[in-house]
């Protein structure tokens, strides 16, 4: 049985408010000094334990790549967890028209959440904002809307803090060499993922003294990441350090490398494929290191739809709500810490 409507807008929130403290529910007596916090409902065992059944859209792009292939069956095998989610999933798309009507599927099926990857945030923004008035809680994945009314929670990979973390890598490893050469391989351009990797990147490299020198732009596919890589290579006959953005495209990049018989830099990846981390693992190539970008991101966003629709909490936090924004780390991965983020890795 699905929640009822009256429920749902009592739980949604408007995005954006702070939300409350327990803290503020704290019983005391006058004059008391005790500052002590009521204890919350939530509990890892609590949260876990079977409540009324929640029927979850979820809707994603075309999985045309590996990252987001796991991000689809990631998803697919958390709910599959849970004994009380139904799980509606809409066919993948990289036509935002069609997404949008998926989506506008579900509000008329009244479903109890909406679980949304879109293709293109600002172009979803809208049909995501009516699914939100029908008292139909919103979590938003990777792409952010383009206002903070179109999701009651957004789970986000850190774009920013991988460009950062690439970049401090590299500073690390050539850093004390003044003039040395780093080049940049993107992916899509005229993404804002793309455009945040690019300025924590830049930012980080900056904190060493420096600068991107070469710099091409893919589309996070095989056959383009190998033309753009085959073109900053021509460009550039000598290269200290190279990031690539995406580790998907990084299989026809590391193409072009080998076939160019270059091998005087050291290449930090991104995303986290197993492929690259077998790379890091065999460490007798380029690639050194790569950067997570987690795959996880729909499977918790599965998670917290639950979570909300149960009026439950995450059980880690003093706070009696499921927060408004949450952002995942971006950490890089080395032949030292391979063996701890391999087992999870998605396939390229």
């Amino acid at each position: 049985m699905h929640a009822s409507r009256t429920r749902r807008h009592r739980m949604l929130l408007t995005a954006g408010t702070s939300l409350a403290v327990v803290g503020l529910l704290a019983a005391c007596t006058p004059g008391s000094t005790d500052t002590s916090v009521e204890p919350t409902t939530a509990s890892l065992e609590g949260n876990a334990e079977s409540g009324e059944t929640v029927v979850i859209g979820f809707s994603g792009p075309a999985a045309d790549h590996g990252w987001l292939g796991a991000i689809n069956s990631a998803a697919i095998a958390e709910a599959e967890k849970y004994p009380d989610i139904d799980l509606r999933v809409a066919e993948g798309t990289n036509d935002a028209n069609l997404q949008i009507s998926q989506v506008e599927g579900f509000i008329n099926d009244g479903v109890d959440a909406i679980v949304l990857l879109p293709t293109d945030g600002a172009a979803l923004t809208e049909v995501a904002i009516q699914a939100m008035e029908a008292g139909i809680p919103v979590v938003n994945v990777d792409r952010e809307f383009s206002s903070t009314f179109a999701a009651r929670t957004t789970i986000l990979g850190d774009n920013y803090g991988m460009g950062v973390s690439a970049g401090t890598y590299i500073c690390e490893e050539v850093g004390d060499n003044p003039d040395a050469v780093v080049a940049e391989i993107a992916g899509i351009d005229s993404l804002p993922l793309t455009q945040d990797r690019s300025r924590g990147f830049a930012d980080a490299l900056d904190d060493c003294g420096l600068s991107v020198s070469n710099r091409v732009a893919a589309d996070f596919t095989v056959q383009g990441g190998e033309a753009a890589a085959s073109q900053l290579l021509s460009a550039a006959p000598q290269i200290d350090a190279l990031w690539n953005h995406d580790d998907d495209q990084g299989v026809g990049v590391l193409a072009a490398i080998d076939a160019a018989g270059r091998d005087e830099f050291v290449m930090v990846g991104g995303a986290g494929s197993a492929n690259a981390m077998r790379e890091i693992e065999a460490g007798d190539g380029v690639l050194q290191a790569t950067v997570i970008y987690p795959s996880t991101q729909a499977a918790d966003g599965i998670r917290l739809a639950r979570l909300l629709v149960q009026e439950k909490a995450m059980s880690d936090l003093v706070e009696v709500e499921v927060p408004s924004r949450i952002v995942l780390n971006a950490p890089v991965v080395t032949s030292e810490n391979v063996d701890k983020y391999l087992p999870s890795a998605f396939e390229s």
